[in-house]
């Protein structure tokens, strides 16, 4: 077996000093995420967080900046993740779409509030992703190459 990682993208989104999250269903309980998932065959790393964000939240959003790519191989030592995190705007919500199966639903979360609970995230990098927003990290989308 050949060992790669599972690429992922997070669409991290902040308004009005509340960040967008999903509750979903994981094989260790309910968590807490960012809207997130896994990057699709021929698809870009921004393609995917739209769709993704689309997808979890029922929201349309619009990558803004690339966050930060982070590393993380889960206690198990059966998968590591590479996930691409991008600061995301919110362009328009459909209230009558279908989220993913396994999502529970979106909410708006303050910092506080994520900190309080973060024996519920789905991993550690929920709580650094928005951290590093709030510290003000960001990078320009350009570092991002997708070619066809």
């Amino acid at each position: 077996m050949v060992w790669k990682p599972n690429v992922t993208v997070a669409a991290v989104v902040h308004r009005e000093g509340r960040f967008l999250l999903v509750e979903e269903h994981t094989d260790t309980g309910i968590r807490l995420n960012q809207p997130a998932g896994h990057l699709e065959e021929g698809e870009s790393l921004l393609a995917a967080c739209v769709r993704e964000a689309l997808e979890e939240t029922g929201h349309h959003v619009e990558p803004t900046a690339l966050l930060g790519v982070y590393q993380w191989p889960r206690p198990q030592g059966d998968i590591t993740y590479l996930r691409f995190a991008f600061i995301c705007e919110v362009k328009s919500f459909d209230s009558t779409r279908s989220l993913d199966q396994g999502i529970i639903g979106a909410t708006w979360l303050t910092l506080t509030e994520l900190e309080e609970q973060a024996g519920r995230h789905r991993s550690p990098l929920v709580l650094q992703c928005v951290q590093d927003y709030v510290n003000g990290r960001s990078f320009p989308l350009e570092l991002i190459r997708h070619y066809d």
